[in-house]
């Protein structure tokens, strides 16, 4: 093999195998969601499936040094490119009877292991068909895995940056696949004929499983969704997911805003103050409690979502100013298109990094929302002693922070750490929760309301206007001072840090124990 082929060929499968790596963590959001586990266990899947497949691609060059075996390799890591889409589909939602860890890493391990392992058995039989000079093994090889370390490097950046928003998960899978397959037949000596002869059985040879591909390509590359999802879209950042809904009384239509495998927000088209969470019915609450109607305050949401409750906002609070951060450029587009925001909104769309915007922000707010607290795809920077002080920094004096929480009163770690490390920053008496449920002793997994205070938080002030407001159909239930201290004291707890945030670990059993629960009673 001349060197010119053997860099072609290590650049190809390198850019297949990297951009599969890097598609992998979307394939999976769907379904697992977006963890350290996931990427922990997609990193080492494909670099035990590297290893391995060099150590026996390495083995079979010494045995069968033959340019057809490196079309057969090709081959067979194409075909094990195409069958990642139908496996997913059949392996990914199935409930494996083991912790949520090893789940993820099973089905990773079933979906990705043969195909880079594969891949991984490419290199060894194009260095072995090279060398020609013992006296130049060194460049040679040196050149060889250079091409194939700038094809992962390609792969990466293509994958990232760019095929994913372009085309979807799934096409590219079925493109690097068809990639492999055409580089087998045409580069890796299947067929022995003269040129000509040789290219019309390749043609031919391909005819089939073209025509295969085309008959299954709707079973088996387009994912799965209901028969209620009306668009589908994977973006940058997420899989979204658009579904038509009812509300819990059946009364209201719904659209539901479903992040990778979550539903993040219910959305009333015709009616903007229309809530269907219960913690978003405290938002509504404790804003009750600080500001009249025509009050011209000035909030803040991290984690935009579906814009449910700053919709809310702008009806109910007509002189108020409101930001909203969102991440997601994608969702934002979504949000105007499908989910009743118009165009001549008041709400401020700010589609960048929750933490980047707090750091640069010179504006002050009396409300900050964080709601960016969803799954197993927490976003640990945004839950951290620094990360408060910054909020603290850009609220009003007596402003308040509200924070979603979702965990098990009874055995959970992230929410008394969360609670501890808002206290670092506020002081232990201003750091107060609110449950949607009075039962505290009985509470298990449950959404809650961590809110903190810039200043004084008089909270029995809040219990009283909800007492004499609501006259006991308040959704809010303060948890009492001495029940939270207990909590504090008997739970495991750290305080996060930017350098010790172990957030997806202390949430994790909670989703282990919660896995198939009605993701709508948040």
């Amino acid at each position: 093999m001349n060197l010119i082929m053997a860099y072609i060929i290590t650049f190809i499968a390198s850019f297949c195998i990297l951009v599969i790596e890097i598609v992998a963590g979307r394939i999976l959001a769907p379904f697992v969601g977006v963890s350290l586990y996931t990427w922990t266990s997609i990193i080492g899947v494909v670099l035990t499936g590297i290893s391995i497949g060099a150590y026996l691609g390495g083995r079979l060059a010494d045995r069968f040094p033959k340019r057809k075996t490196l079309g057969w390799l090709l081959l067979l890591s194409g075909i094990a490119a195409l069958s990642i889409a139908p496996v997913t589909n059949l392996i990914a939602s199935h409930t494996f009877p083991v912790s949520l860890m090893w789940r993820i890493l099973l089905v990773t391990t079933i979906i990705f292991f043969v195909p880079s392992c594969l891949l991984g058995m490419i290199s060894p039989v194009v260095v072995k068909l090279a060398i020609q000079n013992l006296d130049r093994v060194g460049n040679v090889v040196g050149k060889i895995y250079a091409f194939s370390t700038l094809g992962s490097i390609l792969g990466t950046f293509a994958a990232g940056f760019f095929l994913i928003l372009w085309m979807g998960t799934r096409n590219i899978i079925l493109m690097m696949g068809v990639i492999l397959i055409l580089t087998a037949v045409f580069l890796g000596s299947l067929f022995k004929a003269k040129p000509r002869s040789k290219y019309g059985a390749a043609i031919a040879f391909l005819l089939f499983p073209s025509f295969l591909l085309l008959g299954i390509y709707d079973s088996a590359f387009k994912p799965p969704v209901t028969s209620d999802t009306y668009f589908y879209k994977e973006s940058d950042y997420y899989t979204i997911k658009l579904n038509k809904s009812l509300s819990s009384d059946g009364e209201t239509r719904l659209e539901a805003l479903v992040l990778d495998n979550l539903i993040h927000s219910y959305v009333s088209l015709q009616n903007p103050l229309h809530i269907e969470y219960e913690y978003e019915r405290i938002y509504a609450e404790v804003l009750k409690w600080r500001f009249e109607k025509d009050a011209g305050f000035r909030s803040l949401t991290i984690g935009g979502g579906g814009y449910t409750f700053p919709r809310y906002m702008e009806v109910f609070y007509p002189n108020a100013d409101i930001d909203v951060v969102e991440i997601d450029p994608e969702i934002t587009r979504v949000v105007y298109k499908y989910l009743g925001l118009s165009q001549d909104t008041r709400i401020h769309s700010y589609n960048t990094d929750g933490r980047w915007f707090v750091m640069n922000c010179k504006d002050r707010y009396d409300v900050i929302f964080t709601d960016a607290y969803n799954d197993l795809s927490i976003p640990y920077h945004l839950t951290t002693k620094e990360f408060a002080r910054q909020l603290k920094n850009i609220l009003n004096p007596n402003g308040i922070l509200l924070s979603n929480i979702i965990d098990n009163f009874q055995k959970g770690a992230f929410l008394p750490s969360y609670i501890r490390t808002l206290r670092e920053v506020f002081g232990d008496k201003n750091v107060r929760l609110i449950s949607v449920t009075p039962d505290f002793e009985d509470t298990g997994i449950s959404t809650f309301i961590v809110i903190a205070g810039n200043g004084n938080l008089n909270i029995e002030d809040f219990e009283s206007y909800i007492e004499d407001k609501f006259e006991g159909d308040a959704t809010s239930a303060v948890v009492p001072e001495d029940l939270l201290d207990e909590f504090l004291n008997k739970r495991y707890a750290v305080v996060l840090r930017d350098d010790y945030a172990p957030v997806d670990n202390l949430i994790a059993p909670i989703f282990e124990e919660s896995f198939g629960y009605n993701r709508k009673n948040r």
